[in-house]
């Protein structure tokens, strides 16, 4: 996959990110829109991780918080981070949530570790199912009627539509190849959409007005959700996850290798 990380300092992000959350890190990349590839200079920054909860904290009466969410500024620029415990990230990559197989599969990572690395393998070898599809399709049309309603209020932006063709994209890329790319103007030029990359660069520039062919642009998204649908019938991946249990020992192994004590140290190397 190929990335535009000029708007971000990712060794300055890692110490702030670890100063941040007091649990140990697997792993912390960056989403949004950076990862889309169609990030602006003052963009947010869109931070996901996985931690992992001491042991003890988990077998009491009250259950610890498995999600962290902080945000904060830097120099004026916006860092939003959002952490889940290791146990609830995979249960959400069971569910084929997009959004957390793309925060694994980030190529901008801030922190990283071997266990991440592992997982990676463990979600290549049999996580992803094709039922992804429903969470990529739904998505992208709920983009796609986001841009409508605002067309018709005459303010159209660009970004409802970037993400409408960037989910569109990344589902259709996932259910046909079984790999993750996340970047809009990677994928783009690859399935026939090169004229994006202009849309992208008057999105980059924050641009005020753009002519937009409009019923090309509806005819386009309403091609990509027949697309999706015929690769999710005919998509080569299984048909619900392979390797839960393989999850679940590494969950396991995790835990008890690294879990047991409080857990003040802030990785997991």
């Amino acid at each position: 996959m190929t990335v535009d990380s000029r708007f971000l300092n990712l060794p300055h992000l890692s110490t702030l990110t670890a100063l941040a959350l007091p649990h140990p890190l697997l792993l912390v990349s960056v989403s949004g829109a950076h990862l889309y590839g169609f990030a602006s200079a003052d963009s947010d920054v869109d931070l996901r991780g996985v931690h992992l909860l001491p042991v003890p904290a988990l077998l009491g009466l009250d259950l610890p918080k498995q999600t962290v969410t902080r945000a904060w500024k830097d120099n004026g620029l916006e860092i939003d981070l959002v952490c889940h415990d290791v146990g609830k990230f995979l249960a959400l990559l069971l569910q084929q949530n997009g959004n957390y197989l793309e925060q694994l599969f980030s190529p901008l990572v801030v922190i990283e570790t071997p266990w991440a690395e592992e997982l990676r393998g463990l979600v290549r070898q049999g996580t992803i199912a094709r039922h992804v599809y429903h969470a990529y399709a739904g998505y992208a049309r709920g983009q796609w009627q986001m841009w409508q309603e605002e067309r018709q209020k005459g303010a159209a932006r660009l970004k409802p539509l970037l993400y409408a063709y960037r989910v569109s994209l990344t589902g259709l890329h996932l259910l046909r190849s079984g790999e993750v790319n996340a970047n809009l103007a990677d994928l783009a030029p690859g399935y026939g959409f090169g004229h994006l990359l202009e849309l992208i660069a008057a999105k980059q520039t924050e641009k005020a007005t753009f002519a937009l062919p409009l019923d090309e642009h509806d005819s386009a998204l309403a091609g990509l959700q027949e697309q999706l649908r015929l690769a999710y019938e005919t998509s080569p991946l299984p048909e619900k996850p392979t390797n839960r249990a393989a999850l679940n020992d590494f969950l396991v192994r995790l835990r008890l290798s690294l879990g047991l004590e409080g857990g003040n140290e802030r990785r997991v190397d």
